[in-house]
């Protein structure tokens, strides 16, 4: 299936010089969604996960839905603040700016295999903050899956030595 129609995008957003990508249309359209979601449970189900983690908050659409096929658990990835319990936290950059990201320090039990799921691949600073909280905590992250992978932005780079997943590619334009 065919899914870049279903992305739009919008220059300017949140601001100037930045291509946003839309995935509203994606998700507003129950077959593509759905086929978004499997080929997710698909690549988390031969990585062996045993817990699947989000990262805030359009990373939740997906894999909340991925690890509920699963049966297995969902930890979430958020930004700083956001979480009520005791926290780690880790400082990343990204296209245009920085931020942080937090889990619970009992989110991941040592050993434990995670995939980790968002919904871009840009520059990888995200999905590595990601990475590293887990691992933090002892666990193993065993796969990173993308609905969209941006290309000339480092991004695969940037998470060298993870296995990446993306169900789709796009070229960045400038």
């Amino acid at each position: 299936m065919i899914i870049d129609h279903k992305l739009r995008e919008i220059k300017d957003f949140p601001k100037k010089g930045v291509v946003f990508k839309d995935i509203t249309k994606l998700l507003e359209d129950g077959k593509t969604f759905k086929y978004v979601v499997e080929k997710l449970v698909e690549f988390t189900k031969m990585q062996k996960a045993d817990v699947v983690a989000g990262i805030e908050s359009r990373g939740y659409i997906f894999s909340s839905p991925v690890a509920y096929s699963l049966g297995l658990g969902h930890v979430m990835i958020r930004k700083q603040g956001k979480l009520p319990f005791k926290t780690i936290r880790e400082v990343y950059n990204y296209e245009y700016s920085s931020n942080s990201l937090e889990i619970h320090v009992d989110s991941i039990t040592p050993g434990q295999k995670v995939v980790i799921i968002d919904d871009i691949l840009a520059t990888g600073g995200t999905g590595k903050a990601a990475a590293k909280l887990i691992e933090r905590l002892g666990g193993k992250v065993v796969g990173m899956g993308f609905l969209l992978e941006l290309k000339g932005l480092g991004g695969r780079e940037t998470l060298k030595g993870y296995e990446i997943y993306s169900l789709t590619k796009s070229k960045v334009k400038k």
